[in-house]
């Protein structure tokens, strides 16, 4: 019986190289590419070693496989892989390490394109917001334009800075300044600045980064860091959580890193994408009956900076088979259908939230009898807004909310 070969310490190699390419790379790198058996990288990469790199040179398939199965293929060979900058910072060297054990692995970073900028730039990196936008939506920057904010934004092309001018413009920050930082680092490296509403730059370099001075008009559409935006924040046909009760069911749901939600009856979709703007790593699915609403949930999620919330249309209980299993669900439309809350209680692990809102009737009696059958939390959410009564105010309530939440033994 043939033994199995076992993968030699330290089989892969992941060197960070940048626009200066081997004036950049120190005696160690330079050394790991020459003994290399295979190399991996873009065809950039793998040209500006291609003097001294005596292994296979292998560009990256197209579309580019996240699963790494090529290079996994050869554990135990000596395997180098090329990186722009910093392999760790939205690089392939993050892709890897969720295939190959830290161990394994030996690791030479080069700077970052947005350590460069920042050095460029005299920027303080805590200071600041970064985001990559490179292959990702546009819209993953709405939630960073705060006044007087500065970011720097990785982008996919050299059309990128001339679409991002515009959607600030449209959002009323058309006053601020936008570096591009072109080829960083290499013999090409250049800058040009201009205004985002006269945004006139041209033939810029695929390869840059995007540095932002927000600077805002009182019109510009600005989402507060709080839970609570203002209704008018979202499209909706009336079929909204309001703002103070949708702060309250938000710290009901009592958001944690990395979790997903179900948005069940999402309505404009408004818990779900406020669950999401808690932080990047956060999730929705929203569950969805009617298609012209949830085309609207659709354009919410964009309009807030959050894109990647998905929609499920259809009613639950049956829309619910098959999804992923959630950390916290919200029900607030739909409850009162048949089989609506023993799927959700069914859906969740030990340990997940419900939170449940009726205004009806219907809704409340059920509830009642929940928090009756299963324990958990109930409130009563009463809001009275001041309006105009002939020449005078007077407090006009608005629809109270039975609230129930519950977190599963």
């Amino acid at each position: 019986m043939s033994k199995i070969k076992q993968p030699t310490p330290q089989w892969l190699t992941i060197i960070g190289i940048g626009e200066d390419g081997l004036a950049g790379l120190g005696d160690e790198a330079k050394r790991l590419i020459t003994e290399a058996e295979v190399i991996f990288g873009g065809k950039r990469h793998l040209a500006l070693v291609a003097s001294f790199a005596k292994g296979e040179a292998r560009p990256w398939p197209v579309p580019f496989d996240a699963e790494m199965h090529d290079v996994l293929a050869l554990a135990g060979r000596r395997v180098c892989v090329l990186a722009s900058g910093d392999p760790f910072f939205h690089g392939v060297g993050a892709t890897l390490a969720r295939k190959v054990e830290a161990r394994d692995m030996h690791v030479i970073p080069a700077p970052s394109a947005v350590s460069l900028a920042a050095a460029r730039l005299g920027w303080a990196l805590q200071d600041i917001d970064t985001v990559s936008l490179h292959g990702r939506p546009l819209d993953l920057i709405r939630p960073l334009l705060q006044p007087n904010a500065r970011i720097l934004a990785l982008t996919s092309d050299g059309d990128a800075p001339a679409e991002i001018a515009r959607v600030l413009t449209e959002l009323d920050f058309g006053a601020s300044r936008l570096t591009v930082l072109e080829a960083l680092g290499g013999p090409n490296e250049n800058r040009r600045s201009t205004r985002a509403d006269t945004f006139d730059l041209e033939n810029i370099n695929p390869l840059n980064v995007l540095a932002i001075e927000l600077d805002s008009n009182p019109q510009a559409r600005i989402l507060p860091l709080t839970v609570g935006l203002a209704d008018h924040l979202f499209e909706h046909d009336g079929q909204i959580t309001k703002r103070e009760v949708r702060a309250i069911t938000l710290s009901a749901l009592a958001p944690r890193r990395g979790e997903l939600l179900w948005d069940i009856g999402a309505g404009s979709g408004s818990i779900g994408i406020e669950w999401m703007l808690a932080h990047p790593s956060m999730r929705t699915i929203a569950i969805e009956a009617d298609p012209t609403r949830a085309v609207r949930i659709r354009r919410n999620a964009a309009h807030c900076g959050v894109p990647g919330l998905v929609i499920a249309e259809g009613s639950a209980p049956h829309a619910l088979a098959g999804l992923e299993t959630p950390d916290a669900i919200f029900i607030g439309g739909g409850g009162s259908d048949e089989g609506v809350l023993d799927a959700a209680t069914d859906a969740l692990p030990a340990g997940g939230r419900l939170v449940a809102n009726a205004v009806t009737l219907e809704m409340e009696t059920l509830l009642l009898a929940r928090h009756a059958m299963l324990g958990g939390d109930l409130t009563r959410i009463a809001i009275s807004r001041a309006s105009p009564v002939g020449s005078m105010q007077a407090w006009r309530p608005a629809m109270p909310v039975t609230q129930w939440v519950w977190i599963k033994p």
